[in-house]
């Protein structure tokens, strides 16, 4: 691997006036040239980060199927017919295995992720230790567990959560045409008390469920107007499954795809913008260029919550062919 390293300075704590992103302006870096876009998305890049240097995350299911939302593409609900089953939460040192297994695989990041719309008081005990557990291997942790209410966040903080994820999906316009159970201001609310709770935001939505370019943009700029905007924007690829009702969507251009994380990356300049689900269907040409765009952060191992991810050891092979490394290993 690359044997020079970059000076990386940690992101720096984000101004209390942040740049207004008009939708119109986000708008319009989607539509520059390619060349350009890019170019500008690797200059800020590399004003925050070393461009070599990717975080390795690891995402675990804790409670899969059975969600009462409708959420038009995902598996989980119980509203859609996909085969995947209604499971009963993790036992403690199932979950503390793979968390081990994840780090001795590279990652240092460990992703809960539970299909509820919300925690229940029981829930939310078993959560506690789990969290506790992981962050006791020196791993850095997340959790993505619904909604949240004011006690919830305390106690997540209190037990040490590291990141926690709620993903606004898509543009405010565009969000009642894929789920009807959970008003878009739900969403804003819990990221809300998980800031006010002192923990870090992890949010970001998915491309590619249809939304035209206006609401691609619409989404970016509500995530990079937050103030502040997250620390962590996870960008996902629809992955189409049978029995939603999103299975038969059209694909979404490749290149549009690497738009969006370069978009992103300029306009929420020190978040690890992270290629998420969606990178099974990416060729090794079209990550790189994710790379490229600004993308410094992927999930790993075998699969996501309940769908499928590129092989650790085609990631591994495919960070060595780009010179590229992560956060983890020391140089």
């Amino acid at each position: 691997m690359n044997s020079q390293t970059i000076a990386f300075h940690p992101p720096v704590k984000k101004s209390d006036m942040p740049q207004r992103w008009g939708v119109n302006e986000v708008e319009a870096l989607f539509r520059l040239p390619f060349a350009d876009l890019l170019y500008r998305a690797q200059q800020v890049h590399r004003e925050h980060f070393d461009p070599n240097q990717v975080q390795l995350s690891t995402l675990l299911s804790i409670k899969t199927g059975g969600c009462s939302e409708d959420c038009g593409y995902c598996p989980q609900s119980a509203f859609h017919s996909t085969g995947v089953e209604d499971r009963k939460m993790l036992a403690l040192d199932a979950v503390v295995t793979a968390a081990k297994a994840a780090q001795q695989a590279g990652a240092d990041r460990f992703c809960m992720g539970a299909a509820w719309r919300e925690p229940s008081e029981a829930d939310m005990l078993s959560v506690v230790d789990m969290v506790k557990a992981v962050r006791g291997l020196g791993m850095e942790t997340c959790a993505t567990l619904g909604m949240l209410n004011d006690e919830q966040t305390e106690q997540l903080k209190q037990a040490g959560l590291d990141y926690y994820n709620h993903n606004l999906d898509t543009s405010p316009e565009f969000y009642g045409d894929v789920i009807s159970t959970r008003d878009y201001q739900d969403r804003l609310d819990t990221l809300e008390r998980v800031r006010k709770a002192g923990m870090h935001v992890c949010s970001g939505g998915i491309v590619g469920m249809g939304e035209d370019l206006t609401q691609r943009a619409g989404l970016v700029a509500q995530l990079a107007n937050m103030n502040p905007y997250p620390e962590s924007v996870p960008i996902n690829n629809l992955v189409k499954v049978e029995g939603t009702p999103l299975a038969d969507q059209a694909d979404l251009d490749p290149l549009d795809f690497v738009r969006t994380i370069a978009v992103a990356r300029i306009t929420m300049p020190t978040a690890r913008v992270r290629l998420s689900a969606g990178r099974s269907q990416m060729s090794d040409a079209i990550q790189a260029l994710c790379f490229l765009a600004g993308a410094n952060s992927i999930f790993y191992g075998e699969q996501l919550l309940t769908t499928g991810n590129p092989e650790v050891e085609r990631d591994r092979a495919l960070l060595d062919k780009l010179g590229m490394y992560p956060f983890a290993d020391k140089h």
